[in-house]
């Protein structure tokens, strides 16, 4: 009996990876969805008994779909696919019904073993049949079909960083990270403050930015932070005082290094290089969005500019990440890109 497959993820570059990441005999005929409400459509349709799904859509998200295959009892049995590997992410598709986890980015090796667990795959049989079965050897395989731009293969690995760096600061402060969708746009430095979206332009926000540079790849990373947030972060952080200039200078200093850390580490893993660090610089406090980013305004360079917006649950806590790429980097990235989809 052949399982139909359905992969579930707003990312073309995840479900490439996902497709790819199947044993060959259970690789041949997939079905994909780009966001939850086509997902949920074909499983009301009965087209799949296996569906791998993404957290982090834009519409509805992977625990929204979660719902609503336990509400409407949909037959079909789920694994999660994502880059948020916080405790609390796993603990919460599991009482909604998946039957496992994948964190991303995913390898052949380890969905070989779940499926196998599970009883969709046995070695070497579903390739032999699969051989015996002229049409289904001569078929074109879904994934081939699937694109990438330049756009979608930073966000994806965006996605995948940003998991990092809200797992180390769940679990150092024993809190649950909401997960956005990384934005990904490519702008002038003049139309930076334009940029983040999530931020209130009405509020004040300090912020600190850090250097970073690799083998054929340089840029910045900027965090700003809102300043109703100083005094929940600094409780958190278990400071003994929680208010006051060098408070919140401590919480920023704080914040940067646990998420520009954790963040680039992630980025250079999944572009199989070492980033060098500079050392992290105050931009101002209390001030506009866009009076922080005055400094930019003078250069002319467009830069790729990707945009995270962390906000802790239940508390009154949220701050903006930006990771600014130079222009120079664009070949190494396109480089890495085509490598990747060959």
């Amino acid at each position: 009996m052949n399982t139909h497959i359905l992969i579930c993820d707003d990312s073309s570059l995840a479900r490439k990876q996902m497709a790819r990441a199947l044993p060959e005999g259970l690789a041949s005929d997939v079905l994909f969805a780009e966001g939850g409400e086509d997902a949920l459509q074909m499983l009301r349709e009965g087209q799949a008994d296996l569906l791998f799904l993404d957290l982090n859509m834009p519409g509805l998200d992977g625990y929204q779909v979660l719902e609503h295959i336990r509400k409407e009892d949909l037959k079909v049995l789920t694994i999660v696919v994502s880059g948020d590997i916080q405790p609390e992410a796993r603990e919460r598709v599991r009482k909604l019904g998946a039957i496992d986890f994948i964190k991303k980015p995913t390898d052949t090796a380890s969905v070989s073993g779940l499926l196998e667990e599970y009883g969709f795959y046995r070695l070497g049989e579903l390739e032999t049949s699969a051989l015996r079965d002229s049409s289904l050897h001569n078929r074109q395989s879904n994934q081939r079909e699937i694109s990438v731009s330049l756009n979608d293969y930073l966000q994806e690995i965006a996605n995948v960083a940003m998991g990092r760096s809200s797992d180390l600061l769940a679990r150092l402060l024993n809190v649950f990270v909401k997960q956005p969708v990384p934005k990904v746009d490519f702008i002038a430095n003049s139309e930076l403050h334009m940029a983040i979206s999530a931020a209130q332009k009405e509020n004040e926000y300090s912020a600190v930015c850090q250097g970073f540079t690799g083998a054929g790849i340089a840029g910045e990373a900027l965090l700003l932070f809102e300043d109703a947030s100083f005094k929940d972060m600094a409780e958190l952080l278990h400071y003994d005082v929680l208010e006051g200039e060098s408070v919140n200078v401590e919480v920023l200093m704080d914040m940067s290094s646990i998420l520009f850390g954790a963040f680039l580490n992630g980025i250079g893993d999944q572009l199989d290089l070492k980033l060098g660090l500079g050392h992290p610089t105050v931009l101002g406090q209390h001030r506009p969005i866009n009076e922080l980013l005055e400094y930019h305004n003078k250069r002319e360079e467009r830069l790729l500019c990707i945009e995270i917006a962390y906000t802790i649950e239940k508390r009154d806590i949220r701050c903006d990440m930006l990771v600014l790429l130079t222009e120079d980097s664009i070949a190494f990235l396109e480089k890495n890109l085509q490598y990747l989809v060959e």
